[in-house]
């Protein structure tokens, strides 16, 4: 029995996975941010509730363990921040843990039993608020320590000139600390961003996204500069992979003439040409942490037995 949970700044998700087909959700508690044995007994009731000794916990969290030093960088939630969080985890409950990116989690869903099923290569993308991603490879995630591949929105290479006709573009600083990176464009806060420069307003994503499917100039214009900055980008990431799927999650995700935007002038980018899809929407909709943790976990205890 495997227990995967996938953690967040404002709630703890868990679940049992006996298999591929047969994972269930044990429900949702609040994180606890800044007391470790809190976290830790939040851990233990689940565990508890899940009525068996497991052989793996698999966890999904929103940060990155660097491989040399195995500390987690997860700003978010202080008490783990900069902590060795696998093997702390495990000299409290006294199992085996594997911890994941979140990002990394979700593409592995989706090429388990999502999107990219059938797909050696599936490059999974989050457009939210702001940018992620993973990259799966025959199965398993091409880092299995860290979380740092795939994560094409950081590095500073956005444009500055994007639009039909083009208009100039600043480098926006970036959460990372870098400058004009995709993350500072591609996501909600990001397009939003792009909207107060080129026309002065502050709208949400959501009443842009609304004003464009009425067929608004303002923000059929964003749009355009959105879809510039943000498909070249994404391109270089499938040369570079080979992806053959790009699943995408997120909020943008929900928008399929946003996504069907992207998804052509992506595939007018790259050198691989497709006549199908190639950006989609994913297809594990419901706890795709949950799922990919799970699904890491199970190889990981598969390995572990033999």
């Amino acid at each position: 029995m495997i227990i995967s949970f996938d953690i967040g700044g404002s709630a703890i998700k868990g679940g049992v996975a006996l298999s591929e087909t047969e994972i269930t959700p044990l429900g949702r508690r609040p994180t606890p941010l800044d007391d470790f044995g809190a976290f830790v007994d939040t851990l233990r009731t689940f565990i508890a509730e899940a009525g068996g000794t497991p052989t793996l916990l698999s966890i999904s969290i929103a940060g990155v363990v660097d491989p040399d030093t195995q500390l987690l960088t997860c700003a978010n939630i202080p008490c783990i921040h900069q902590r060795t969080i696998a093997a702390d985890i495990e000299a409290e409950l006294g199992v085996p843990v594997l911890v994941a990116n979140d990002a990394d989690c979700f593409a592995m869903a989706e090429a388990g039993l999502g999107a990219g099923r059938g797909h050696r290569i599936v490059l999974g993308v989050i457009l939210g608020t702001g940018v992620g991603g993973g990259v799966i490879a025959n199965g398993r995630l091409i880092n299995e320590a860290g979380g740092f591949a795939g994560e094409w929105g950081h590095g500073p290479i956005v444009a500055l000139r994007a639009g039909h006709p083009p208009v100039e573009i600043p480098h926006y600083a970036c959460g990372c600390g870098q400058s004009g990176c995709v993350d500072s464009v591609g996501g909600a806060r990001g397009m939003e961003r792009l909207h107060k420069t080129l026309h002065g307003l502050d709208l949400t994503s959501e009443e842009i996204i609304g004003a464009w499917l009425r067929g608004e100039e303002k923000a059929a214009r964003t749009i355009d500069v959105y879809i510039d900055l943000v498909a070249s980008p994404l391109a270089l990431t499938v040369n570079i992979t080979g992806a053959t799927i790009v699943p995408v999650a997120g909020g943008l995700s929900n928008v399929e003439p946003l996504l069907h935007e992207l998804d052509k002038a992506v595939r007018q980018r790259i050198l691989r040409k497709f006549d199908r899809p190639l950006v989609v929407r994913s297809e594990c909709r419901v706890e795709p942490g949950l799922i990919g943790a799970a699904l890491l976990g199970l190889k990981a205890e598969a390995e572990m037995l033999g």
